[in-house]
């Protein structure tokens, strides 16, 4: 088992997850049950299969949770570029963002590989 509070992934995904909610109050209200939801929940589906993951009395299973944490991450990034064709973002915002989540993933993958 894993302390998952001192993991860099989960810290820096707890911090990710922080800043996608302080982004998505500038939506559009229309978008409450729609993008925000889906984005918030996105983002906080990654530190929390983290933390849940390190639970789990295998590696393997730990790594399986990784992965959804991963799928996660594709998942937000995704939403995150459709949220800026809306102009619901700005580019350079967007891009800060983005750089963030693909700097995640590799941490991720990077932590999951050296699990297997």
């Amino acid at each position: 088992m894993h302390n998952f509070k001192k993991l860099d992934i989960w810290i820096k995904s707890m911090d990710l997850a922080s800043e996608i909610y302080l982004l998505t109050n500038s939506f559009p209200t229309i978008e409450r049950f729609g993008l925000i939801s889906q984005m918030q929940r996105s983002a906080v589906s990654v530190p929390s299969n983290i933390a849940e993951g390190s639970a789990k009395s295998s590696n393997k299973d730990f790594s399986r949770f990784l992965e959804m944490s991963i799928g996660s991450l594709f998942e937000l990034e995704t939403q995150l570029i459709l949220a800026t064709k809306l102009n619901y973002l700005e580019s350079e915002v967007s891009i800060s963002t983005q750089s963030k989540i693909n700097e995640l993933q590799k941490m991720i993958i990077g932590f999951k590989n050296k699990l297997d």
